[in-house]
């Protein structure tokens, strides 16, 4: 398949890729382009902002938790009837999980065919970029470095040193020179970016982001390579994956399940609190039959009619006080999981579940469903990729699936009243909930500090969908 496409990568973290891949999206997005925008790794907030910038959902890219024919066609399915995908790397261009680079954006760059445009924060360098650059490129010939973005230049001398060397030695051409911005216009936390829903003036940003990439960078430079790519470097579609079409929108009816009646709804606690979900999750519910209703306990003085219910990761230590507030909303909540409701939680979501959480030494009550105490730590107390066995049984996951995910927390166990019989998975790799166990079940609940895929972990979403079905038919009879 011919798709343009360019991965915009970087040396180390906190480079500006992020920023630079947000303006690139953002200013072919106002030139009336149909940008495709992709995140590679586990991330949220990330992919947030590049859907901010293009209008349409961003979707991951991840070796780790999904077999490299699904981000393929992944990445095919969502790229096509687009005029351009962008791709923003993760970390630098080939860290990975070991010595072989595995998971790292340049591996990814090679499954994709895809040129490469590494951006460098030129601080207090000069010609020693251009070894640096000359470096990645000679590292890994497979990888093809296409470009550079000069990030972070203190100016017009400094920038012209550092083009010549790096087009003199390199061979490459420099695409843009971003100068050191007086004004951040993209707030930061501990985990990086300031999520969209969190930040009023995410527009504004965007804006911003766009008219700088418009005034810095050469974007038709930029758009030539994406577009060489598309007929030197065909995609073959895997051959294990179904044809691709363009995703198709969701019903504006509900659906109905196998035998006629209005499907399960499946109820999503999504606001500024509760917000990492990745598209695929949602998408796979819905694929599957199910009604999926988003609510808030910000907006919503009540939880509506629902089979399940599914809680995403978040922050809810920055929102502890409005939560506890929210006293009818908990109770309720508190109640359907007595009932037997299906809840599956990831991290903030589990966080919510808790008995309370405690910052500064001020307690704010939860939803008091589960038995711990949480606290806040100022390190991570999990990150990283995760793989999980599950141990016991519970409502999600047979004994003896390994699953693949992430965790990234800076929240701790002040209290756990429970006992590893209450905790469904035993951490292979990861931090997990506490000695080295995850996922606490409770009745028809599970919730655990790991992130996970749908297109790595497909089981989830049809389980989550049956217990909603069963929950749904116990209802019924309940009350005939």
């Amino acid at each position: 398949m011919e798709i343009s496409r360019i991965i915009i990568a970087a040396l180390r973290g906190g480079a500006g890729k992020t920023i630079i891949s947000i303006g690139i999206i953002a200013a072919w997005t106002d030139l009336g382009k149909k940008v495709a925008p992709f995140k590679k790794g586990p991330d949220y907030i990330d992919a947030g902002w590049l859907a901010l910038a293009a209008g349409r959902p961003c979707y991951n890219l991840d070796t780790f938790m999904i077999k490299e024919d699904q981000v393929l066609n992944s990445f095919l399915s969502h790229s096509i009837n687009r005029d351009i995908a962008v791709i923003e790397g993760n970390r630098g261009l080939y860290d990975g999980l070991n010595v072989k680079g595995s998971t790292s954006t340049a591996e990814l760059a090679k499954l994709l065919k895809a040129p490469v445009v590494l951006c460098i924060d030129c601080t207090k360098a000069t010609r020693t970029m251009a070894a640096v650059v000359s470096g990645c490129m000679q590292f890994d010939p497979d990888v093809k470095i296409k470009g550079v973005i000069l990030n972070r230049i203190a100016g017009p001398r400094h920038e012209n040193i550092l083009r010549k060397s790096i087009e003199h030695y390199c061979g490459v051409p420099v695409l843009g020179a971003v100068p050191k911005l007086a004004k951040q216009n993209f707030p930061e936390r501990h985990m990086g970016l300031i999520p969209t829903p969190e930040h009023t003036w995410a527009n504004d940003s965007i804006e911003t982001a766009s008219q700088t990439a418009s005034k810095y960078l050469d974007l038709d430079a930029i758009e030539k390579i994406a577009n060489e790519s598309a007929k030197s470097s065909i995609i073959q579609q895997p051959a294990t994956s179904p044809p691709c079409s363009r995703p198709s929108r969701q019903a504006t009816s509900p659906p109905k399940d196998s035998g006629g009646q209005p499907a399960p709804r499946i109820g999503i606690i999504k606001d500024s609190a509760f917000q990492f979900y990745y598209p695929e999750n949602i998408e796979a519910l819905i694929s599957l039959g199910a009604e999926t209703v988003f609510i808030s306990p910000f907006s919503d003085s009540a939880i509506p009619p629902v089979d399940a219910l599914y809680i995403g990761g978040g922050f809810p230590e920055t929102h502890a006080k409005e939560l506890t507030e929210k006293v009818a909303f908990k109770q309720q909540l508190k109640s359907l999981a007595e009932d037997g409701l299906p809840i599956y939680a990831e991290c903030g979501g589990l966080m919510y579940l808790g008995k309370e959480l405690v910052l500064d030494g001020k307690s704010y009550p939860m939803a008091d469903v589960l038995p711990v105490v949480f606290g806040l730590s100022k390190r991570p107390q999990g990150h990283g990729y995760t793989i999980i066995k599950v141990e016991r049984e519970n409502p999600y996951f047979k004994v003896g699936t390994e699953i693949r995910g992430h965790e990234f927390h800076y929240s701790l166990i002040l209290k756990w009243f429970g006992d590893d019989n209450d905790l469904a998975f035993n951490m292979k790799r990861g931090s997990g909930f506490i000695n080295k166990k995850d996922g606490i079940c409770y009745k028809n609940v599970l919730a655990t500090y790991t992130h996970i895929h749908a297109l790595g972990t497909p089981s989830w979403a049809n389980a989550l969908v049956q217990n909603a079905v069963s929950y749904k038919n116990k209802s019924k009879t309940t009350c005939v």
